[in-house]
């Protein structure tokens, strides 16, 4: 009796001390355990803001390139051949009775002309006349009268205008009507219609 009293003795104080051992093995092992999953943890949620950045930069690259996308559009779209090219206009003034000077006017308009021809480009050449270069344009007087009929007909980017104040005066000192040639169109004033072509953006020479 006394031998299976101990027995039992015993088998209750191992019992007591399993339950005492059990709790604080399984309290090791999970301290063990809970610094792995914390450095896990943090490992884990390192990567994460690397990820967002990648996506982010992704994001950051694609806006970019269709910025340079946009650009290169515009810069097509406004290119120096798409835009209108300004006239090219031209203003010859004549005011002597010199016939050489009414040639050379005729030849820089006839050169003028046929250059921008060439090129398949339009221009406008006006020849103004006042004072004594009136008489270019003069039915009775003109030295220059059978090359202006042709040079007209074959160039009609250029015209011709004769002063009418420059007319009128003529008239009173001739005490005769002034006539022109058919190619002449008059202008009440010479000095102001060079002035207007000039405030027009034309390019003047005076021969």
């Amino acid at each position: 009796m006394i031998r299976i009293g101990n027995l039992a003795l015993a088998a209750i104080a191992g019992l007591a001390m399993s339950l005492l051992i059990a709790p604080t093995a399984q309290a090791q092992l999970d301290d063990q355990m809970r610094p792995q999953a914390s450095k896990q943890y943090r490992v884990s949620k390192q990567k994460q803001p690397s990820r967002q950045k990648q996506a982010s930069k992704q994001k950051d690259d694609q806006a970019s390139k269709h910025d340079q996308a946009s650009k290169q559009k515009l810069v097509l779209v406004t290119k120096p051949t798409d835009i209108a090219r300004k006239p090219h206009q031209l203003l010859l003034q004549v005011n002597s009775n010199e016939p050489a000077l009414m040639n050379l006017a005729l030849n820089n308009a006839t050169n003028v002309a046929k250059y921008y021809r060439d090129l398949g480009e339009e221009v406008s050449i006006e020849v103004v006349t006042f004072g004594p270069g009136l008489h270019m344009l003069r039915d009775d007087t003109s030295p220059v009268k059978a090359r202006i009929e042709t040079l007209a007909m074959s160039n009609p980017e250029i015209s011709f205008k004769a002063c009418g104040n420059t007319q009128e005066n003529m008239r009173k000192a001739e005490n005769k009507d002034i006539n022109l040639i058919p190619q002449a169109t008059i202008v009440k004033s010479g000095v102001v219609r060079v002035m207007e072509l000039q405030e027009q953006g034309w390019t003047y020479v005076k021969l």
